[in-house]
């Protein structure tokens, strides 16, 4: 994957409560869907606190491509794959990882090798490891509701990002 590390100014958008929250999901999937980069791979980080709705960002994310798919947070097995008819969702939660080689040993790089798109909560645990991301976005608590923070990070999450409607 081409990964040029260019980076595009933070964009910060409030997300008044958890419909907005898969609402705006949706529209990123919509957008990697038409985009057609996930031939490539396409790795989106997404930081945040515990309950800052980084596990229901990504279930809403995957059920718009596989809408009966029961989405549970990988915390324990670490990685979940969906396969969508098109490309592979890798949802990876790296919370409970104690040293980024624990990556080598779940063949990550196998699994980062074919048309894909990885979700990626606590990216920073397999730093070193897990290739950069094309997107960040960071959820924090901002009551009543959740402040996200958008970032492009590449070449392809710019082009991603400037094809996401306003929001």
């Amino acid at each position: 994957m081409t990964n040029s590390k260019a980076v595009s100014e933070k964009q910060v958008i409030f997300l008044e409560d958890e419909t907005a929250t898969a609402q705006f999901a949706v529209k990123l999937a919509q957008v990697c869907e038409a985009s057609g980069l996930y031939e490539k791979g396409l790795m989106i980080y997404l930081k945040g606190d515990l309950g800052a709705g980084k596990s229901f960002f990504s279930r809403a994310f995957i059920q718009y491509f596989l809408p009966d798919q029961k989405v549970k947070s990988p915390t324990y097995t670490i990685v979940e794959s969906y396969n969508f008819c098109k490309f592979t969702i890798h949802h990876l939660d790296l919370y409970r990882l104690c040293d980024p080689e624990e990556l080598e040993y779940l063949a990550v790089r196998d699994l980062l090798s074919k048309s894909y798109v990885a979700l990626v909560e606590w990216p920073q645990k397999g730093e070193g490891v897990l290739p950069g991301a094309d997107i960040e976005i960071t959820l924090n608590h901002k009551q009543p509701g959740r402040q996200l923070e958008l970032q492009a990070l590449s070449t392809e999450g710019r082009q991603l990002l400037g094809s996401v409607p306003e929001f």
